[in-house]
């Protein structure tokens, strides 16, 4: 079959949703057919995902990607010429083949993962299917809850709260677009609220506002207020999910000190102030509430906690072999999947089934600095994830994902799934 054979691949650099350089590749098939993906970067990164290449040059601070993109112009399309775009397996096997390293870090994972994502886009263009029914079949109709987050703190915010990341789950409805309008209605609710405050509006890298706060017991009672003020019941109507990102916390001893406010804590201490959060806030969900190192305290905490969803991302980074230690383990229930994590199409379908195949529910995830490429949104529904974080139901680059599944709810029609 030559239709869907490789022509000329091509890279070039772009920039993500922070103004930073990142890559892009469009693949252009011997049928005329052309696709693009881009991949996206995060602030906060575990220590084991694939290797971002950038120049480390004076040009734009060292964070251009013009390596990554002559890897793209040179090698990468050198060995793809003449593949069929519609063998993602052989594409990607090439690729990493090529590589040679365990981490990516010969050609880089962003020039990587942009290729592969471009070679799977172009196949089902070549095909007429949407990107989800050409990776997921007839079984793709299970629309994710999202996962929005509408307060900002750590990393993706330059304000005093500890945590990264303070979400609302509207995973109680009948449909994905009447859980956008509960999520919609309710960070307009809290961005009312905190103008009569008179506190900050400005968002943070993912679009959730970012005010200074007395603590993190503040931040969640505002949430629960504006969901009231929406019409919302917390704890009924809408649930809280929080990323602690708390990688970033821990020192070489195993303790940890928040950066903002000081506070230091053994593990023992972090979990119980888990547990009292909890306690006090309908929290449905909690991500990597250790660090990517602490294996045992993930253990822990994930047999007293057996009714709450703890996530690994920094824990697992989209990588089958630390997966499989988390199973071994039981450390966490869920997994966050992040493409770039790994680097590959192939890796990160691979990673997802293992999950499942296991009982891990399965978040897929945009990273803090994206395009406007909606292929997670795509993804999350051609491997019936159930659950995605793509940031507050604002900005260009997070609204792509979430009008995406709007369109691809309204094209599934009766056979739509709103996944819970």
């Amino acid at each position: 079959m030559t239709e869907c054979r490789i022509k000329r691949i091509v890279g070039r650099q772009i920039f993500d949703s922070r103004g930073t350089p990142t890559v892009e590749a469009s693949v252009l098939l011997k049928n005329g057919v052309m696709s693009s993906a881009s991949v996206p970067s995060g602030a906060s990164k575990g220590m084991y995902e694939a290797f971002e290449m950038r120049d480390e040059e004076r040009e734009f601070y060292g964070k251009g990607v013009k390596r990554a993109i002559n890897n793209i112009n040179t090698e990468l399309s050198r060995i793809l010429e003449s593949k069929r775009a519609d063998d993602q397996a052989l594409i990607d096997s090439i690729m990493i083949e090529a590589d040679g390293t365990a981490n990516k870090s010969a050609l880089g994972a962003n020039a990587i993962l942009a290729v592969s994502l471009a070679c799977a886009k172009a196949a089902a263009t070549s095909y007429k299917m949407p990107l989800y029914r050409y990776l997921g079949g007839v079984g793709a109709r299970v629309l994710p809850t999202p996962m929005m987050n509408i307060l900002n703190g750590g990393a993706h915010a330059d304000n005093n709260l500890d945590i990264q990341e303070f979400m609302i789950v509207p995973s109680v409805f009948d449909s994905f677009s009447r859980a956008m309008r509960a999520g919609a209605e309710i960070y307009m609710a809290l961005k009312n609220l905190l103008k009569e405050k008179k506190l900050s509006i400005a968002v943070g890298d993912e679009g959730g506002f970012a005010p200074n706060l007395e603590n993190e017991y503040k931040a969640l009672e505002l949430i629960c207020d504006a969901a009231q003020k929406a019409g919302y019941t917390p704890g009924k109507d809408v649930f809280i999910a929080l990323d602690i990102a708390s990688s970033e916390w821990a020192d070489e001893k195993g303790n940890y000190k928040l950066p903002k406010c000081g506070k230091k804590m053994t593990c023992e201490e972090l979990s119980l102030y888990y547990s009292d959060l909890t306690d006090k806030f309908p929290i449905v969900s909690i991500e990597d509430p250790f660090s990517e190192n602490d294996w045992k305290a993930f253990e822990r905490f994930t047999k007293k906690h057996a009714s709450l969803q703890i996530v690994g991302d920094d824990l697992f980074v989209t990588n089958s072999e630390r997966l499989k230690i988390g199973i071994d383990n039981s450390c966490a229930n869920a997994i966050l999947i992040k493409p770039n994590q790994i680097g590959t199409l192939t890796e990160t379908l691979d990673v997802i089934r293992l999950a499942q195949k296991n009982g891990y529910k399965t978040v897929i995830s945009h990273r803090s600095g994206d395009t406007e490429d909606s292929s997670i949104a795509d993804i999350a529904v051609a491997v019936n994830a159930g659950q995605i974080k793509t940031g507050a139901p604002a900005r260009g680059e997070r609204i792509a994902k979430y009008n995406r599944l709007l369109r691809i709810e309204s094209n599934l029609g009766m056979s739509a799934i709103y996944g819970k």
